[in-house]
C-alpha cells in the first residue's frame, strides 16, 4: 500500500455495559471510508494470559471446562486473566498454579501483544511455554470453574489443535507457534528434546 490509512474518528462514546470483568462501549464514529457508524467494542479488564506446560515426559497438560457462550466442553491449554498493571508472566505463574497445581522453573514468551478478536475486543493476550514443572499448591481454584486436567503428548495435542478436537483460539495459536519453534529450530535444545519425547 502507497497510501496513508486512514484512521476510524470518534464522535461519541458511552458506557453500554459494565461489571467485574469487562466493559461494553458504544461509539458514534466516522470509518475510515467517510460513512458514518456505529460500533461496539468489549473491554477486557484483564490481559489474557496462557501455559503451554511441558512436563519431563514431553506431556502437556490440557485443561477441561464447560465454557458458557457455547455451552460446550472445551479442551484447553492452561489459561486466563491477569492485571494490566502486573507484568504478564507472573499472571501466567498464577494461572498455571491455579488450574494445574503447578509451578515452572523455565519459562520462554510464546506470544505477545496478540489481539484475540479485533474486530469488538480490544484484548490484549500474552503467553509462555513452562517446563521444569512441579507441584505447586500456592493458589486456590476459581470456585465458578470445574477443571477436568489431563496430560497428553505434545505431538497429539497438535493433533487434536489440528483436527478440531481444541477450538479455543487462544490454545491453537499457542500449541500451532510452538510447533512451528520447535520445527524450525527456534526452541532451545533441553525443551525441543522434551517435546520430541527425547527424554
Amino acid at each position: 500500500m502507497t497510501d496513508t490509512p486512514k484512521p476510524w474518528r470518534i464522535k461519541s462514546v458511552r458506557t453500554a455495559y459494565t461489571n467485574k470483568w469487562i466493559t461494553v462501549r458504544e461509539y458514534q464514529a466516522v470509518a475510515p471510508t467517510g460513512a458514518d457508524a456505529l460500533y461496539g467494542l468489549v473491554h477486557p479488564h484483564n490481559l489474557a494470559l496462557g501455559v503451554l506446560p511441558i512436563d519431563a515426559a514431553g506431556n502437556t497438560v490440557l485443561v477441561g471446562q464447560q465454557r458458557f457462550p457455547f455451552g460446550r466442553y472445551s479442551w484447553e491449554l492452561p489459561e486466563g486473566g491477569g492485571p494490566e498493571d502486573l507484568p504478564p508472566l507472573e499472571g501466567a505463574q498464577r494461572e498455571l498454579s491455579e488450574e494445574c497445581g503447578l509451578k515452572a522453573e523455565h519459562w520462554l514468551p510464546l506470544v505477545s501483544d496478540m489481539h484475540m478478536s479485533n474486530s469488538v475486543s480490544d484484548e490484549r493476550a500474552y503467553a509462555f511455554i513452562a517446563w521444569g514443572l512441579t507441584p505447586d499448591d500456592r493458589f486456590a481454584k476459581d470456585s465458578s470453574e470445574e477443571l477436568s486436567v489431563r496430560r497428553v503428548s505434545f505431538a497429539d495435542a497438535v493433533k487434536m489443535a489440528i483436527s478440531g478436537e481444541i477450538t479455543d483460539a487462544f490454545s491453537l495459536v499457542m500449541l500451532l507457534k510452538a510447533d512451528h519453534l520447535l520445527r524450525t529450530g527456534g526452541l532451545p535444545s533441553e525443551l525441543s528434546g522434551l517435546m520430541q519425547g527425547e527424554t
